[in-house]
């Protein structure tokens, strides 16, 4: 056993230093080239699908020619090369890092764009997604952020070409991010907490409205408002119920 132990000690030492010295020679091959041949290899990458030997070139094309011919469209490569290997932390860093350096680049509406699918990305569970899981429930702070990226382009560039495909996911965004306050307002009930109950679903009417959550927003908070005797708030909110939802079990009588 312990001759075992050591050898596998020799050889995990011996792959670590060849990677390392393998990692050296790709540096020192990319930092011996032109500005305009890493950018070639970098795109080549970029097209092949290979984002993790692009990020390589772009951070070191980056590094060594900060102020060379590509520096802008660089950054916007390093974006999306991030994006697509589900690098969130690294993706938002350089957004941040392009917003402030290139405030009035023509480029901007596309680097809010790219914000907001990085934050939703950070929301998604994958394998969640692939067997059907609903997993509403988790942290919502990346799917409200994403929300407000999304709300942020459209408010500043209206006629952006990302505009119509914003709207879209905000619609989406918006059904998730009102499912997890009604998820929330249900444990309140459970807890018979009514008036936190009708509160939270108060709010998924007014911060969400036309997701599709409502009907069941004003089903909780018709009840809530029962159980604490409030009849002309159950009152009031059975009438908009009438209205939208006239097919709904707590208004057909």
């Amino acid at each position: 056993m312990p001759k075992f132990s050591k050898c596998a000690a020799v050889a995990l030492l011996s792959f670590a230093i060849s990677a390392c010295s393998s990692h050296s020679e790709v540096d020192e091959t990319l930092s011996k080239q032109s500005p305009e041949a890493l950018y070639s290899q970098a795109r080549t990458s970029m097209e092949l699908g290979n984002y993790s030997k692009a990020v390589r070139t772009l951070e070191a094309l980056d590094s060594r020619y900060p102020f060379g011919p590509h520096k802008t469209q660089v950054q916007l490569d390093l974006i999306f090369a991030y994006y697509k290997l589900d690098d969130p932390a690294s993706g938002i860093a350089n957004i941040d890092r392009f917003i402030r350096l290139n405030p009035t680049s023509p480029d901007i509406d596309y680097v809010y764009y790219m914000r907001g699918l990085v934050n939703m990305q950070s929301d998604t569970y994958l394998f969640h997604d692939m067997l059907g899981i609903d997993r509403t429930d988790r942290d919502p702070k990346h799917a409200q952020q994403a929300f407000k990226d999304f709300e942020r382009l459209i408010k500043i560039y209206p006629n952006s070409k990302y505009a119509a495909d914003a709207r879209k996911r905000m619609q989406y965004l918006k059904d998730r991010l009102a499912k997890y306050d009604i998820d929330v307002a249900q444990y309140y009930m459970k807890m018979n907490a009514w008036t936190a109950a009708a509160a939270r679903a108060q709010a998924v009417v007014e911060t969400y409205p036309g997701s599709s959550a409502t009907e069941q927003a004003l089903e909780i908070m018709a009840k809530a408002y029962g159980k604490l005797g409030q009849k002309n708030l159950k009152a009031h909110v059975l009438e908009v119920m009438k209205a939208n939802y006239p097919d709904n079990e707590l208004v057909k009588g």
